[in-house]
């Protein structure tokens, strides 16, 4: 994810765009998923993210009511100033949509109705009609906008603001951009997470390396719009992500080495979890909340651990290539695919065993990894190849790759 680098860019200078272009969460939200409102699917980055992220809806439809639109994976390109919708049914890709300078964040309403893409470059978060894929007119949003998340019940997107130190609220039933809440901390707020009950936003802000100024998470009331006591976390927070069952946030703190649990209930940070080796980045819950995987891209090595979310203590670390950025996991819950941004490949790794698949290739400098509803294909994009790479989850292969535009950034998948 690399958000840690990113927030320094945003918090010390002008917008440093080489550094901002890896991301997950998460996203994302995804995204993840993920990154994702978290990216429950891609692990929220929610993904950072993205990350973050870009980030899954996660709330699905009611059975037998299932989406009017075909599935489509939204890619965001961050220098093509453009948003490239993938039919995952055919994995082709269809007409690119002109968004905004700079787009780094996607994030997809419950209904699968719209898609909405913050533009980092222009200040603006662009909503997409998927029925049609055209563009509707920008929404201003406060600072540089960077990490998005909405809802469940689809009324509310939440855009943070970068180094303006704010979250704007955007109505969705009329595009406008609601007064900004300004939130505690310092640094730049690099990701966002909402709980499953839609009552609480939780925006990460990230001080970058100082060891002076405390990271924090602020909870923010959705019914009122105002932020809560900020919660110290980590150094280097990187993404956000909440449990299934909405009672506990983990922040993955890349510089303080290990990951903070926050309770929702009293808004408190628990006991760290600390990790080895060290460097938390990407994060991504199982379908029944019962176990985290939090990517480590540490100095001495680089692996992935199962925390136990009921006890909050790390299992023994897999294995992976280096440079563990982004994970996902299916909608089944029986595999996790853990991408290798040095290495360009990505892992399937046995939930059900905690062990690590032989790693597959998937194009340089791999930054995002998101799945499927059916949790058939996963989708990887390389920022250095400006291509995305479907994942077949059966055999574990990758396909052709899908062209996209240039400096793929973010990804999120319909309902």
């Amino acid at each position: 994810m690399r958000l840690t680098r990113r927030a320094v860019a945003l918090a010390t200078a002008a917008i440093a765009l080489p550094a901002l272009m890896a991301a997950t969460g998460a996203a994302a939200s995804a995204s993840a998923a993920a990154d994702p409102a978290q990216a429950v699917t891609a692990g929220t980055k929610v993904t950072a993210a993205s990350p973050a992220a870009a980030a899954l809806a996660a709330v699905r439809p009611a059975a037998g009511s299932g989406p009017a639109h075909p599935v489509t994976a939204y890619v965001a390109n961050f220098y093509s100033g453009t948003v490239t919708p993938i039919r995952t049914a055919t994995n082709t890709a269809l007409k690119p949509v002109k968004v905004g300078s700079g787009p780094r964040a996607i994030a997809i309403t419950p209904d699968g109705k719209t898609a909405y893409v913050a533009n980092l470059r222009s200040g603006t978060v662009t909503p997409i009609r998927t029925a049609t894929n055209t563009a509707l007119k920008p929404i201003r949003v406060a600072g540089t906008p960077y990490a998005i998340a909405i809802t469940p019940d689809g009324k509310t997107a939440y855009v943070t603001g970068g180094k303006s130190a704010t979250v704007t609220p955007i109505n969705i039933a009329t595009n406008t951009a609601l007064t900004p809440v300004k939130v505690g901390g310092a640094g730049a707020v690099v990701a966002i997470a909402i709980t499953p009950d839609g009552k609480t936003a939780y925006a990460v802000s990230n001080p970058g390396y100082s060891t002076v100024v405390p990271a924090t998470v602020t909870p923010i009331s959705t019914a009122t719009n105002t932020a809560l006591t900020p919660i110290r976390v980590g150094q280097g927070p990187d993404a956000i992500a909440i449990t299934p069952d909405g009672k506990t946030a983990y922040v993955t703190n890349e510089l303080g080495e290990h990951v903070t649990p926050i309770s929702t209930a009293t808004n408190t940070a628990l006991k760290p979890i600390f990790v080895f080796p060290p460097a938390p980045d990407a994060i991504a819950f199982t379908p029944d909340g019962k176990t985290a995987y939090v990517t480590c891209i540490g100095y001495r090595g680089s692996a992935v651990f199962p925390i136990d979310t009921a006890t909050n203590t790390a299992g023994k670390p897999i294995s992976v290539d280096a440079q563990p950025d982004a994970i996902a996991i299916t909608p089944d819950g029986k595999t996790a695919y853990v991408l290798s941004y040095d290495q360009g490949t990505v892992t399937a790794i046995s939930t059900v065993t905690n062990t690590a698949g032989k790693s597959i290739s998937v194009g340089a400098h791999p930054s995002f990894i998101a799945i499927t509803p059916n949790g058939k294909t996963a989708y990887v994009f390389s920022s250095r190849w400006r291509t995305v790479t479907p994942i077949s989850t059966a055999t574990t292969t990758a396909l052709k790759p899908i062209k996209v535009g240039i400096g793929p950034d973010a990804i999120a998948i319909t309902p």
